[in-house]
Protein backbone atom coordinates (compact mmCIF):
# COMPACT_ATOMS: atom_id res chain seq x y z
CA UNK A 1 0.00 0.00 0.00
CA UNK A 2 2.74 2.48 0.85
CA UNK A 3 4.47 1.95 -2.51
CA UNK A 4 1.24 2.76 -4.32
CA UNK A 5 0.75 5.88 -2.23
CA UNK A 6 4.31 7.00 -2.94
CA UNK A 7 3.75 6.37 -6.64
CA UNK A 8 0.68 8.58 -6.58
CA UNK A 9 2.66 11.38 -4.96
CA UNK A 10 5.32 11.12 -7.65
CA UNK A 11 2.73 11.50 -10.38
CA UNK A 12 1.21 14.51 -8.68
CA UNK A 13 4.67 16.03 -8.41
CA UNK A 14 5.99 15.40 -11.92
CA UNK A 15 2.93 15.66 -14.16
CA UNK A 16 2.53 19.45 -13.71
CA UNK A 17 6.21 19.87 -14.53
CA UNK A 18 5.82 17.69 -17.62
CA UNK A 19 2.80 19.68 -18.80
CA UNK A 20 4.66 22.93 -18.11
CA UNK A 21 7.54 21.75 -20.29
CA UNK A 22 5.07 20.72 -22.97
CA UNK A 23 3.42 24.16 -22.80
CA UNK A 24 6.80 25.91 -23.09
CA UNK A 25 7.57 23.79 -26.15
CA UNK A 26 4.24 24.65 -27.76
CA UNK A 27 4.81 28.35 -27.08
CA UNK A 28 8.26 28.08 -28.70
CA UNK A 29 6.78 26.42 -31.79
CA UNK A 30 4.00 29.03 -31.98
CA UNK A 31 6.46 31.92 -31.63
CA UNK A 32 8.77 30.52 -34.28
CA UNK A 33 6.01 30.93 -36.88
CA UNK A 34 5.24 34.52 -35.88
CA UNK A 35 6.82 37.46 -37.66
CA UNK A 36 9.28 38.73 -35.05
CA UNK A 37 12.63 40.24 -35.80
CA UNK A 38 15.44 37.73 -35.59
CA UNK A 39 17.10 39.29 -32.54
CA UNK A 40 13.88 39.52 -30.57
CA UNK A 41 12.93 35.93 -31.46
CA UNK A 42 16.33 34.60 -30.41
CA UNK A 43 16.11 36.37 -27.05
CA UNK A 44 12.59 35.09 -26.38
CA UNK A 45 13.46 31.53 -27.39
CA UNK A 46 16.62 31.56 -25.29
CA UNK A 47 14.66 32.71 -22.24
CA UNK A 48 12.09 29.97 -22.79
CA UNK A 49 14.87 27.41 -23.25
CA UNK A 50 16.47 28.59 -20.02
CA UNK A 51 13.15 28.17 -18.21
CA UNK A 52 12.61 24.66 -19.57
CA UNK A 53 16.19 23.65 -18.81
CA UNK A 54 15.89 24.87 -15.24
CA UNK A 55 12.63 22.94 -14.79
CA UNK A 56 14.26 19.81 -16.18
CA UNK A 57 17.27 20.18 -13.93
CA UNK A 58 15.29 20.92 -10.81
CA UNK A 59 12.69 18.18 -11.06
CA UNK A 60 13.82 15.42 -13.43
CA UNK A 61 17.43 15.45 -12.24
CA UNK A 62 16.25 15.82 -8.62
CA UNK A 63 18.22 18.97 -7.89
CA UNK A 64 15.25 20.55 -6.14
CA UNK A 65 15.74 18.24 -3.15
CA UNK A 66 19.49 18.78 -2.86
CA UNK A 67 21.11 20.74 -0.09
CA UNK A 68 22.06 24.35 -0.53
CA UNK A 69 25.77 23.53 -0.38
CA UNK A 70 25.52 21.71 -3.72
CA UNK A 71 24.32 24.88 -5.40
CA UNK A 72 27.02 26.92 -3.74
CA UNK A 73 29.67 24.60 -5.15
CA UNK A 74 28.15 24.23 -8.63
CA UNK A 75 27.80 27.94 -9.35
CA UNK A 76 31.51 28.85 -8.87
CA UNK A 77 32.56 25.73 -10.78
CA UNK A 78 30.32 26.69 -13.69
CA UNK A 79 31.66 30.24 -13.72
CA UNK A 80 35.22 28.88 -13.68
CA UNK A 81 34.53 26.58 -16.64
CA UNK A 82 32.92 29.41 -18.61
CA UNK A 83 35.91 31.66 -17.95
CA UNK A 84 38.26 28.96 -19.17
CA UNK A 85 36.14 28.46 -22.27
CA UNK A 86 36.36 32.20 -22.87
CA UNK A 87 40.13 31.85 -23.15
CA UNK A 88 39.79 29.17 -25.83
CA UNK A 89 37.23 31.01 -27.98
CA UNK A 90 39.79 33.63 -28.99
CA UNK A 91 42.00 30.95 -30.47
CA UNK A 92 39.14 29.40 -32.40
CA UNK A 93 38.26 32.73 -34.04
CA UNK A 94 41.91 33.34 -34.88
CA UNK A 95 42.20 29.92 -36.49
CA UNK A 96 39.09 30.55 -38.58
CA UNK A 97 41.01 33.26 -40.42
CA UNK A 98 43.99 30.92 -40.90
CA UNK A 99 46.39 33.00 -38.82
CA UNK A 100 47.86 30.43 -36.42
CA UNK A 101 50.19 32.84 -34.64
CA UNK A 102 49.18 36.42 -33.92
CA UNK A 103 51.97 38.92 -34.48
Amino acid sequence: MSAAAASGNVLLKYLPVYFSLLAIFLVEVFLSFQHFSTGKLVVILLLLALASASLGLMYFMHLAEERRSLFLTLIPATIFVLLLMNMIWGDSVRLLHMKPFAQ
